[in-house]
């Protein structure tokens, strides 16, 4: 009979493998028996170093559920979080194949380039001076797991539901008024859900401070140079092929995309 360490690496491959297969599979909670979130992570890091295996650089981290709205869509009731590489990070001016996910939706976030490493007791104003730039970004989220059938310990084992970042323009804005921003996606002509910066634990920079500590936990830090998006404004809307996405975040500008 395999250990529950096998169990955990054989998730794990089943999960990395879906990636390129587009084969769903069952839930990470059904295959282990009391699965945790230690053991999810766990799940998660070898993934992240299988791809890191592959020549695939990780360059930052996707912070979820960090919205009540898309703690209520999922089912779940904290954040999480995982890693993306430069091979999920998309060009907005280029269409992007729906072909490439399972079962894709898409929310808008900001993203944030750190300039220093991030201490895992950083206070918030720590955590606003290590801020280098600020974009506009949109998150492909897909679900390796069939049917979007997750609960906490499925997203995290894997990665999150990740499956590509897309980031738009620098904005000049001031660290202290995100909650402020604003945020409504608008697909194929027709608003499709609404936010602003305030809906996502309060202020989006808070979703950095509580991954510092936690990723501290793991004996890991944030290190300068790393884009981390730190949630949804609202809940996460399907996409299809022919599907044209404008995200308006007011004065900030917007961010087009077209799916194919």
């Amino acid at each position: 009979m395999s250990s529950t360490v096998d169990l955990h690496d054989e998730v794990a491959s089943q999960l990395f493998a879906a990636y390129s297969s587009r084969d769903s599979i069952t839930p990470p909670r059904e295959s282990i028996d009391k699965l945790d979130l230690s053991g999810a992570y766990r799940i998660q890091r070898w993934q992240q170093q299988a791809f890191e295996d592959q020549g695939h650089k990780v360059i930052g981290h996707k912070i979820g559920l960090t919205s009540l709205a898309m703690q209520k869509q999922l089912g779940v009731d904290s954040p999480d979080f995982g890693f993306f590489t430069d091979h999920m990070l998309l060009d907005a001016r280029q269409p992007i194949a729906t072909s490439s996910f399972i079962a894709p939706k898409v929310e808008p976030e900001l993203a944030f380039r750190l300039k220093t490493d991030l201490p895992a007791d950083a206070t918030l104003e720590q955590v606003r001076s290590a801020i280098d730039e600020v974009y506009l970004a949109v998150e492909i989220i897909d679900s390796r797991v069939a049917n979007w059938d997750i609960r906490l310990v499925d997203t995290v084992a894997d990665n999150a539901s990740c499956g590509a970042v897309v980031l738009g323009s620098v904005i000049d804005v001031e660290l202290t008024e995100l909650d402020a921003v604003q945020a409504t996606m608008i697909l194929n002509g027709e608003a499709a859900g609404s936010g602003k910066g305030s809906d996502v634990m309060g202020d989006p920079l808070l979703p950095l401070q509580w991954l510092a500590h936690t990723l501290s936990q793991q004996g890991t830090e944030i290190k300068a140079g790393s884009i981390v998006l730190t949630g949804s404004f609202c809940g996460a809307i399907p996409f299809e092929p022919g599907d044209k996405l404008e995200v308006d975040y007011g004065k900030y500008g917007t961010l087009s995309l077209a799916f194919n």
